[in-house]
């Protein structure tokens, strides 16, 4: 399956676009086992009721209402993404889940929020489409809008996926972040890294770091 991707003003990076294919592509790749995917990546981002979360380079905001499901609808879920076909397939999805949740179209290098919003901030599958500089420019905007204390939640690709796969196909089309980039990303936004690791699905690893206190942005 193809997905098409294209330059946005928005961003240096690759924008998907074709949302319902988008949703068909991750239910092939999850093996139908998507919730329980959506279920771990929070686990890992330690998300609990009554915080409010931000999923940047989105899609079409599954992540976004699964975390509306467990942080409980007294709080707003938001998140971003450069592609408006995206951002419209999510908000009708939300709407269809009862989720209270906000999406904009927006790039991860330059995020519409101010300083200290957010519990949580999580980036999955996102920062391999960027250039590099680019990359760097999206960890310190996810670190920006974090409140002190709040986790940062990275996912993305790492080392070498199997060649006969689909998951392969889209490694060597759409390159990836190894864990050491990762971590050096995180760091470099001067976040502190709690935990890093294997997602336990397929090729994907995290980094989970927290915005200290006494940083000064």
């Amino acid at each position: 399956m193809h997905q098409q991707q294209e330059k946005s003003h928005l961003t240096t990076g690759l924008v998907l676009h074709g949302a319902l294919g988008y949703d068909v592509l991750v239910w092939i790749l999850t093996r139908g086992r998507g919730k329980g995917f959506r279920l771990r990546l929070l686990k890992l981002a330690r998300a609990k009721a009554g915080e409010r979360m931000l999923d940047i380079g989105c899609g079409t905001g599954s992540l976004v209402i699964e975390a509306g499901r467990v942080v409980g609808p007294e709080c707003v879920v938001s998140g971003i993404d450069p592609s408006p076909e995206m951002i419209a397939r999510a908000r009708r999805k939300a709407r269809h889940a009862g989720v209270n949740a906000d999406f904009q179209e927006a790039a991860a290098e330059r995020l519409p929020f101010p300083e200290a919003q957010f519990d949580l901030v999580t980036s999955t599958l996102m920062l391999h489409h960027l250039p590099k500089p680019a990359r760097q420019t999206s960890v310190v905007e996810a670190a920006r809008v974090l409140k002190p204390g709040g986790r940062f939640l990275a996912v993305d690709f790492a080392g070498s996926a199997p060649k006969k796969t689909l998951l392969g196909h889209l490694h060597r089309r759409h390159g990836h972040t190894k864990l050491g980039e990762l971590v050096a990303l995180v760091q470099g936004a001067q976040l502190e890294v709690v935990e890093t690791g294997p997602v336990g699905f397929n090729d994907l690893n995290f980094v989970l770091a927290t915005k200290l206190s006494s940083r000064v942005l």
